[in-house]
């Protein structure tokens, strides 16, 4: 459609063209003094051209508008209630005389419950101690009896003699002392003897440890 529009404006601008030519030409003859035989030819020779314009094509119709759609009216409104502005503002009440603050008031926290009693201490175990006890006795005794001091039996010497000993946790004497004096002689002898063959169950502590203890006896010395 735009080729054929264009071709119908071509040839209408030849056509005016050509008007516009036999125009000025019929001028010109007509000033010459030639305008009548000019005419003639002119006339003769201006072919009359006829130019088909091309038929429109038709155009196409527009699509029908679409239904109109029923819209629903808007909700009333309902007025806003009236607003009732008090214009005088609330009287104001003073007081000349303030009362003071009253007292805070004392409050006295309840007595803490008494704690209850301690239990009773649990009773200690029993205790396991004991004392050195000799061990043997009858067997060392006697050989202190049998080792009666020569110098003693010389002189016939006789006479008691006590003796305390410490005893270790060995058994063992490890120290003697003469608690009841006899004779020089037979004193040195008890506690060399008793040092040297007596033995013992070693003391014990609470815990049934051994410990060191004493023990205390009386020697005597008689010859038969």
């Amino acid at each position: 459609m735009a080729y054929a529009d264009q071709e119908m404006s071509g040839s209408r601008v030849i056509s005016i063209v050509i008007v516009a030519l036999i125009h000025v030409a019929v001028g010109y003859l007509l000033i010459s003094g030639l305008a009548i035989s000019a005419v003639k030819e002119i006339a003769e020779r201006v072919t009359t051209v006829d130019i088909e314009e091309p038929e429109p094509e038709p155009e196409e119709e527009p699509p029908p508008p679409p239904p109109e759609q029923e819209v629903a009216p808007p909700p009333p409104v309902a007025p806003p209630p009236p607003i009732n502005v008090s214009v005088a503002p609330p009287p104001i009440r003073t007081q000349a005389n303030i009362p003071p603050p009253a007292p805070p008031a004392l409050r006295i926290p309840p007595p803490a419950p008494a704690a209850p009693p301690a239990p009773p201490p649990a009773p200690p175990p029993p205790s396991k101690a004991r004392p050195a006890t000799p061990d043997g006795q009858a067997r060392w005794t006697r050989r202190i009896i049998e080792n009666y001091p020569s110098r003693a039996l010389r002189r016939e010497i006789e006479g008691t003699v006590g003796v305390a000993v410490t005893v270790g946790a060995d058994g063992r004497v490890s120290s003697c002392r003469v608690t009841r004096a006899a004779d020089p002689t037979l004193d040195q002898a008890a506690c060399d003897d008793v040092t040297r063959y007596a033995r013992f169950n070693p003391a014990l502590d609470d815990a049934g440890n051994p410990t060191s203890g004493s023990w205390s006896t009386n020697i005597v010395y008689q010859i038969n």
